[in-house]
């Protein structure tokens, strides 16, 4: 017997659309049609159990927005570059751990519409819902604006960053050894992995993997238990480097002394 979706709570919608002003406020952009932003955040997981749209339009349309502005951006950098070698920086930029980890930057998932069960398995933190939501959300923001506003907001807040991607791929092959490596460097101390979920049968298991160090925690999962530690790894040196705790600092303090001397 098919489910009979429910009507959204005025006061929980009400409560929605404050709580997504913030995220206006976090990346310079106040839209005109609220709908789209909400839309842009809201989960299957929700509109399966509400009488609602979600992302998944919205995510269809901001992959080649995003695809678009990322490849502008690389033929500048790179104006020598072949088309292939530009290809793959573009797929490793635009992968689903490249537009989660933007997505970090602005705190996308604090702002997540998701049903109960998706919040209670970490869909907050989750890759594939961090991905499809940023790319939502600039899908989203072209049709609100024009592609020049959206080009200028992706920009301002990643340009950086992505770049950032491709340097760092080239470092952290192991994620686990790099972040070991850094909390020993400046803790003196190790970070610790647990399963928390298996799910799916044998030959095609997901394993839902908890890495915590000090107070931070993050969730990373995959098709094996050491693909799910290594995305739980990576996330967790994302956070410890918005802190300020790098190797990559330690490098270029040794480079510049190598060079001084």
């Amino acid at each position: 017997m098919k489910k009979e979706k429910q009507e959204i709570n005025p006061l929980a919608k009400e409560n929605i659309y404050k709580n997504l002003e913030n995220l206006e406020k976090i990346i310079g952009y106040t839209f005109k049609n609220k709908e789209l932003l909400r839309k842009a955040l809201t989960h299957p997981s929700f509109s399966s159990d509400y009488k609602t749209d979600n992302y998944e339009v919205l995510e269809f349309l901001g992959d080649s927005v995003v695809g678009l502005i990322v490849s502008e951006k690389l033929i500048e950098k790179f104006p020598k570059k072949r088309e292939g070698e530009l290809s793959k920086y573009r797929a490793l930029i635009v992968s689903e751990q490249g537009l989660a980890r933007l997505a970090r930057k602005i705190n996308l998932g604090d702002f997540l519409i998701l049903g109960k069960t998706e919040i209670i398995r970490g869909g907050r933190e989750r890759d594939s819902n961090l991905c499809d939501a940023f790319e939502a959300l600039f899908g989203a923001i072209y049709l609100d604006s024009d592609l020049d506003t959206t080009r200028k907001i992706f920009l301002k807040h990643f340009e950086k960053e992505i770049f950032n991607i491709l340097k760092e791929r080239k470092i952290k092959q192991d994620y686990k050894s790099y972040l070991q490596e850094l909390t020993q460097k400046y803790f003196n101390d190790r970070p610790t992995y647990k399963i928390i979920e298996e799910r799916g049968p044998e030959h095609q298991k997901t394993y839902v993997v908890k890495c915590t160090f000090k107070e931070f925690v993050t969730i990373g999962e995959g098709s094996s238990k050491k693909n799910a530690e290594q995305k739980a790894a990576q996330k967790m040196i994302e956070k410890l480097e918005a802190y300020g705790y790098s190797l990559k600092n330690n490098k270029k303090e040794n480079d510049e002394n190598q060079k001084e001397n």
